[in-house]
């Protein structure tokens, strides 16, 4: 789609949506008005977005999220976590919905426990980007997502890192190996690491040498960037899964999201709302920016609909 076609779509859908071109800051943003047209599939980021900075889902948000579901509407995650850290996220909403798992590699029923499909690196690709990683971004280190039938699927090991990986978040739960093994099998995601650089520095940096043989995004800055197979997005993720609920016309979605693995997505929905905090790429590509992830953002939209 050329940029002018692509212009006037997202007119097109913020007028169905009823939302301004021209979008004040945040802190200036009058209060919306009810929108009549409820929308058919709602997808959310996770971390920063759905949950709060402790990792939990406010009464709030869960009773709005509860009142669309049995409403007919459906609620899908969609989130860098990999299926087996799903879990606390059902139990915070009081129900197991789909998911969009690993930036859009893998389709998560987390209801059935079931991996729906999944998309891979395979492992000639693997070696030509952690080559490259560490010609480019000296001193990084690699960790791989792989995945299973299952969220648990004691058969495979999901995330292995190489010893000079160093994590990004409290509690990993890796098997650590050497480079050679952490390449050996494919993987959803290819994790590179440099605790002292800034994620968008990375990407900066990787991704000319990368062009289109591998996608990369990031979902923290705090020197982590994720690698997945050319065309995996979360986009990509929703879209499969609104064609599996028989949802054919992206002008039914509403997607959240607080980062840049969350443009797409929020590109491609009917209306894309960013949180007050997200990161400007986020920001930009939204037609809405609604409160933080603190103060109820994602209930503050829904419940113009199910309040």
């Amino acid at each position: 789609m050329c940029c002018d076609a692509a212009g006037a779509t997202r007119r097109c859908l913020r007028q169905y949506w009823g939302v301004a071109t021209n979008r004040p800051e945040p802190s200036t943003r009058p209060p919306r008005p009810i929108v009549g047209v409820k929308p058919s599939l709602i997808a959310s980021d996770v971390d920063g977005t759905l949950m709060d900075d402790d990792e939990h889902i406010s009464a709030r948000t869960r009773a709005v999220v509860k009142s669309l579901v049995a409403d007919g509407a459906h609620f899908i995650l969609a989130t860098g976590r990999p299926p087996r850290w799903i879990a606390p996220v059902v139990e915070g909403l009081g129900f197991a919905p789909l998911a969009v798992c690993g930036n859009g590699a893998v389709l998560y029923d987390s209801d059935a426990d079931r991996v729906l499909d999944a998309s891979v690196l395979d492992v000639d690709t693997l070696d030509w980007v952690a080559e490259l990683a560490y010609r480019v971004l000296p001193g990084c280190g690699l960790a791989a997502e792989r995945i299973g039938a299952s969220a648990h699927d004691a058969a495979t090991p999901q995330f292995v890192s190489s010893p000079d990986y160093e994590h990004a978040w409290l509690n990993p739960d890796n098997t650590e190996v050497s480079v050679r093994e952490v390449l050996a099998a494919p993987a959803i995601k290819l994790l590179i690491r440099s605790p002292n650089e800034h994620s968008e520095t990375m990407r900066a940096a990787l991704a000319p040498h990368v062009g289109d043989r591998a996608d990369i995004t990031y979902s923290t800055n705090k020197g982590l960037i994720e690698v997945s197979a050319h065309g995996v997005t979360k986009a990509a993720g929703v879209r499969e899964l609104a064609r599996r609920l028989g949802i054919d016309d992206r002008a039914e979605i509403v997607a959240f999201g607080d980062m840049p693995n969350d443009v797409p997505m929020l590109e491609f929905a009917g209306h894309g709302v960013a949180m007050a905090h997200a990161h400007p790429d986020a920001l930009a590509a939204a037609d809405e920016i609604t409160a933080t992830n603190n103060d109820d953002g994602v209930a503050l939209v829904l419940e113009r609909w199910w309040g």
